[in-house]
């Protein structure tokens, strides 16, 4: 099982629609993919009209009282489960916090789906954390959406630094431009400047209208328009993503 955790320090980055709709083309491909949404915004647990259904919510789950597989739903789309958000989970720092090597705590927790998905992937919440320090620790791609803007490139700068300080290899670290408007001279030159750097993919989502209606149509865009130029976006981006993982 290969882990992927879409990632940013900040919100309001594509973070969500990139982890639903790369997720769903790994499934239309025969594999088994698990979402696991840790937002408290629960973002990805709404596109696909879910809601979670453990009492106790992620605290017992993370105690090991209740097992993942509990947890888990089917969605609507074949080889694609989901295991939801819970309000709750805005205490997850928390509850880490409280556990002992809460970072083998979590790693333990996914590898409960070892041999079960071929595919997990983590829509984790913004910012920085002992919970996102557990998800790095326990991924084996950390996925950066990155606004080609300066404030979205500190970030990712940021994320960079933070590997280094904590001995985290930075090998599993990638990035790929979401929410890009050409047609923007800072957009254009950004993605040119860090086109360089081989952490980030060259594929890239643009800002389009058709991506905004996954809101509305509830479901990832290659579903409800396959043949629209986002749904051909988000392909070419996971084909890149795939031959980076070997």
């Amino acid at each position: 099982m290969i882990t992927l955790a879409l990632y940013n320090i900040k919100g309001g980055v594509g973070k969500t629609a990139g982890c639903v709709n790369l997720a769903y083309l790994a499934a239309q491909e025969g594999k088994q993919v698990l979402i696991w949404d840790l937002d408290p915004q629960g973002a990805a647990t709404f596109y696909f009209e879910e809601t979670a259904k453990i009492k106790g919510g992620i605290k017992k789950l993370l105690l090991g009282e209740a097992p993942l597989a509990d947890a888990i739903k089917p969605t609507a789309f074949d080889n694609l489960s989901l295991l939801p958000a819970d309000f709750g989970n805005r205490h997850i720092d928390g509850l880490l916090d409280d556990l002992k090597q809460s970072k083998k705590r979590f790693k333990s927790l996914v590898a409960q789906l070892q041999g079960h998905y071929d595919y997990l992937f983590i829509d984790c919440a913004p910012g920085v954390g002992t919970v996102s320090e557990a998800i790095f620790a326990a991924a084996d791609v950390v996925l950066f959406p990155t606004i080609p803007t300066t404030l979205s490139i500190r970030t990712w700068e940021m994320a960079n630094t933070f590997f280094t300080d904590n001995q985290l290899s930075t090998n599993k670290l990638y990035a790929y431009f979401s929410m890009a408007d050409i047609r923007k001279t800072m957009h254009n030159d950004t993605m040119a400047q860090f086109y360089r750097n081989k952490q980030f993919l060259k594929n890239y989502i643009p800002y389009l209208s058709t991506i905004e209606k996954m809101g509305s149509h509830l479901a990832p865009v290659a579903h409800f328009a396959p043949s629209s130029y986002a749904a051909q976006c988000f392909r070419d981006l996971w084909k890149e993503l795939k031959k980076q993982l070997g």
